[in-house]
């Protein structure tokens, strides 16, 4: 529990810091979710829809459409129908909208200078790193992992980013029709697994058997924007997991000369190198790893 009563004692301290309690933040006659309603909107440089805003922010539906409402009735923001899906409701800011993000992005900046102004250079450095270690491993922990039908369109969609990925870093590029069978990797044949975040899929692996007490991992794939968060080796200790679940002894796995990234993962993750075991073309190393 130490954790927990650490990263609640953070939170409480920093959202005091920044002012997040105060219904004016940042001095401006707004709460926090309003503002970053607005920033958000600015981010978007050609406007939002309410649906992307509200899985962006994780916000109620109910709730995202009385801000926007509001920030509507006081000239901040417009919304028309999205010119792609008429289903669909598009927010933009006006002239005053953009106006008061510029101002707002001007107190916050000050804010952040003045938390700053009593460290040392090395200090700035040092908490710099921090953050960024702290948000890496915040973005890690908010991902799912969830187990798929091999036939569901996000393992088909996983499954063409990761074909299209190695086709251009492989030298001979890659022939899709490699990919594992939607039927090899569901029920009792096997099993498809799919990191979201934020309800997007940004990963995936799959596990088929081999024989009645092995079972290979094949096609473990993060997307680029989701890199270096440490969610390869969580797909990996998910298909590990799933394997020992159905009785396998062991998993076996290959992977392409290229992908060296990949055999140092595998090595520090408990795998061996093995002889061949199979006939994929694209294939020059061989790993198996028993399971306890």
């Amino acid at each position: 529990m130490e954790d927990v009563t650490a990263l609640r004692r953070f939170n409480r301290y920093f959202t005091r810091r920044i002012g997040v309690l105060d219904d004016h933040y940042l001095g401006q006659d707004r709460p926090l979710g309003e503002a970053r309603l607005l920033f958000e909107i600015h981010e978007s440089a050609s406007g939002a829809s309410l649906r992307e805003l509200r899985t962006r922010l994780g916000l109620d539906a109910g709730y995202l459409s009385r801000m926007a409402k509001a920030l509507e009735a006081q000239g901040l923001v417009r919304t028309s129908v999205h010119p792609d899906d008429n289903r669909l409701r598009r927010v933009e800011l006006t002239p005053a909208g953009r106006a008061e993000v510029k101002e707002q992005n001007r107190r916050a900046g000050a804010l952040a200078a003045g938390l700053l102004e009593g460290l040392a250079p090395a200090q700035r450095t040092e908490l710099t790193a921090a953050l960024a270690g702290a948000q890496r491993l915040l973005r890690l922990a908010a991902i799912t992992v969830a187990l798929v039908p091999g036939a569901s369109p996000d393992a088909r969609t996983c499954l063409d980013a990761y074909a299209a990925d190695i086709d251009a870093r492989f030298p001979e590029g890659f022939d899709a029709s490699a990919l594992v069978r939607p039927e090899e990797v569901s029920g009792d044949a096997g099993a498809f697994f799919v990191a979201y975040e934020e309800s997007r899929p940004v990963g995936c692996g799959a596990l088929r058997r081999l024989e009645p007490r092995a079972g290979e991992i094949r096609h473990v794939w993060v997307h680029p924007d989701a890199r270096r968060l440490g969610l390869a080796r969580r797909l990996l200790a998910a298909l590990e997991g799933e394997a020992a679940a159905r009785g396998f002894d062991v998993v076996r796995l290959d992977t392409h000369a290229t992908l060296t990234e990949a055999q140092a993962m595998y090595r520090a993750c408990g795998y061996r190198e093995i002889p061949r075991y199979d006939d994929n073309e694209y294939a020059a190393h061989w790993f198996e790893k028993r399971l306890g």
